[in-house]
């Protein structure tokens, strides 16, 4: 005697069925794996919460990169004006330069030769740290003015002997005449520091922007 076979339901698995349901037992939800985003990006975050401080290594590098870059660029512009003295025999009187002229061309040379040397410290120590560019940036300008004030304290002590040292802070001086030394002085410490600050912050967020650039461009692969 033969019995009737009742037919297959195929609509879905039961709960009791031990058939894979497309997802491995344990395995975490997306939400659970990237709330907010994809995993990189948690992760990218995840490294800028723990790894976004100043750098006080990556800022020192950043500092001799500036004050080489300074001392390089006042050496060019020196020569190429000796040249340019040396070739014209002319001299500044002869020229029809006041002392007054002389000094605001060589000021305005000298804060760009600073700006330039801390976009290049900024951009190193930027590049080293990978996050807070601004943070780095302001780092390189510490460590100058660091320095400036400990070889200051060495130069007051020690005498006119250390003035050979005075240039290792990377914050030249800039040109201002005997009857306004005190005001001249306040002026241009006032004036180097801050282009040198603003040089920093912009060359550390240059650095920084490599590496979102690389991160961007890992984002949109994956995608």
């Amino acid at each position: 005697m033969s019995s009737a076979v009742p037919p297959r339901d195929d609509r879905g698995p039961s709960y009791d069925d031990p058939r894979p349901t497309g997802r491995p037992a344990g395995s975490p939800t997306p939400a659970a794996t990237a709330p907010g985003g994809s995993p990189d990006r948690e992760l990218l975050r995840q490294q800028r919460e723990r790894f976004g401080s100043m750098k006080f290594g990556a800022c020192f590098f950043g500092w001799l990169t500036a004050t080489g870059t300074a001392v390089i660029l006042t050496g060019l512009i020196a020569a190429v004006g000796v040249g340019i003295g040396f070739n014209t025999g002319l001299t500044p009187q002869q020229a029809g330069a006041t002392p007054t002229t002389l000094g605001v061309t060589a000021a305005i040379v000298l804060l760009v030769v600073v700006l330039v040397a801390y976009l290049a410290g900024g951009y190193v120590a930027g590049r080293m740290a990978r996050f807070s560019g601004v943070k780095q940036g302001v780092g390189v300008w510490l460590w100058a003015v660091i320095v400036a004030v400990v070889l200051g304290i060495l130069g007051f002590v020690i005498g006119d002997q250390f003035n050979a040292l005075s240039r290792l802070s990377g914050l030249p001086s800039l040109p201002v005449s005997g009857t306004t030394a005190t005001t001249g002085a306040v002026i241009s410490i006032v004036a180097v520091a801050v282009v040198a600050l603003v040089g920093a912050i912009l060359g550390g967020l240059a650095g920084m922007r490599y590496h979102r650039r690389v991160d961007r461009a890992t984002f949109d692969d994956e995608v």
